[in-house]
């Protein structure tokens, strides 16, 4: 048994920079006696196996192996890789095999296709997604590849890609430190419109120039989700905080700039979105939400006590605060997702947090009366939280006048 390291965990022990996870090639064995030394076999499409210890992943050379001495099985299988700069082992000798000139590629910073690229349109997404981790470096997609996978994309290679498997790249993307730059691309290549026709419908979709300097809607949610990223690394705020506006895409050009409504149209469209994708539920209740309400959570400081209350009921906040918090993250992404405006406060999170904590204080035990009924009951505790957050917002406003003077 020989073992070559392969793939992503060469290009960037290559490129100096941390490898995360670490993939290998062998060869001289078969799946059985991989088996018989207590590596588990996964995948479907060429035999990959677990090693029992380490967990890395061990695969036999794709392609016909019987006619091939070793090397030859380890050449093919570099030439049904994705990438060039993927396409490179390092032998157990430190022997670096790089058929299709990985490290010239490697050195001019371009993201070239193999032969084999095309055989899977998934790799679309890992494209675009490793052309946004290496930006920094100063990666770029190759002319040919871009024409390539426009070539793809207007043959409707996309339509074969399983939800699954679209979902787990954008989810992987959305892990990552620059996922705005993952969308971007993808929108270069023109296949963000057949996979996110939401999205993509919003770029020249204008907005009014007085509360939006950047005014196309599209750029505004890129900016948006570039926010949100510096706010958190939760995949479900960014993807949140990206998709709060998808129902700006869908007002008749006659009524632009001004998108009345926009909110629960927004809300319907990306639930449709995350059940096509297959997202999982929180992802989607938690975008969902972002799209209906995000408005309300901007406009908080004028909501009367009773209407806060009701938001927090709608957003299922006293039983999951926790979603409230992600919402306000998402809420501040989109409101700093303008030019000038990236380190603005943001008071109207602060008041709901305040209003979400006095309302939970208040003691259903303590509120309610034997005589009445649960309905009863709970109004009477529906009141004694109103007045508790009536009360936050008279110090709040007491507060705000005496900081402006």
């Amino acid at each position: 048994m020989n073992t070559y390291l392969v793939g992503g965990a060469v290009r960037d022990r290559l490129l100096k920079r941390p490898v995360s996870e670490r993939d290998w090639l062998v060869t001289g064995i078969s799946c059985d006696a991989l088996i018989k030394l207590g590596y588990k076999p996964v995948g479907r499409d060429f035999q990959v196996f677990l090693h029992p210890e380490t967990k890395e992943e061990y695969a036999l050379p794709r392609g016909e192996q019987a006619s091939h001495n070793e090397r030859e099985q380890v050449e093919q299988d570099l030439r049904l890789r994705d990438l060039t700069v993927n396409a490179i082992a390092i032998a157990a000798d430190g022997e670096i095999i790089d058929p299709l000139s990985g490290l010239q590629d490697i050195e001019a910073r371009l993201l070239r296709h193999t032969a084999g690229f095309s055989q899977d349109p998934v790799r679309i997404l890992r494209l675009a997604r490793l052309a946004a981790r290496l930006a920094d470096a100063g990666f770029r997609i190759a002319p040919e590849t871009q024409l390539l996978v426009r070539a793809m994309v207007a043959n409707q290679a996309l339509a074969a890609a399983h939800p699954e498997r679209v979902w787990s790249e954008i989810e992987k993307a959305l892990r990552a430190p620059r996922p705005w730059l993952f969308f971007d691309a993808l929108r270069a290549l023109h296949a963000l419109k057949p996979l996110l026709p939401e999205l993509d419908a919003l770029f020249g979709v204008p907005q009014p120039k007085l509360h939006h300097p950047e005014i196309d809607t599209g750029v505004h949610s890129l900016l948006s989700l570039e926010r949100a990223c510096e706010l958190s690394v939760d995949p479900q705020v960014r993807l949140a905080a990206l998709l709060h506006d998808v129902g700006k895409g869908s007002t008749p050009r006659e009524q632009w700039p001004r998108h009345i409504g926009h909110e629960k149209r927004g809300a319907r469209m990306v639930e449709t979105l995350c059940r096509r994708l297959r997202m999982p539920n929180q992802y989607r209740e938690l975008a969902v939400s972002t799209a209906r309400f995000h408005t309300d959570c901007h406009r908080a400081l004028e909501l009367k006590p009773e209407t806060l209350l009701k938001k927090l009921k709608q957003l299922d906040a006293l039983r999951r605060p926790e979603r409230l918090e992600q919402l306000l993250l998402a809420c501040t992404g989109d409101l700093r997702g303008r030019p000038g405006h990236e380190q603005q406060p943001y008071p109207q999170a602060d008041l709901l947090r305040r209003a979400l904590q006095v309302a939970s204080q208040v003691d259903g035990n303590s509120v309610a009366r034997p005589e009445e009924n649960g309905k009863q009951t709970g109004v009477r505790i529906d009141r004694a939280r109103i007045l508790r957050i009536a009360e936050v917002k008279r110090n709040w406003q007491w507060d705000t006048q005496a900081d402006s003077k």
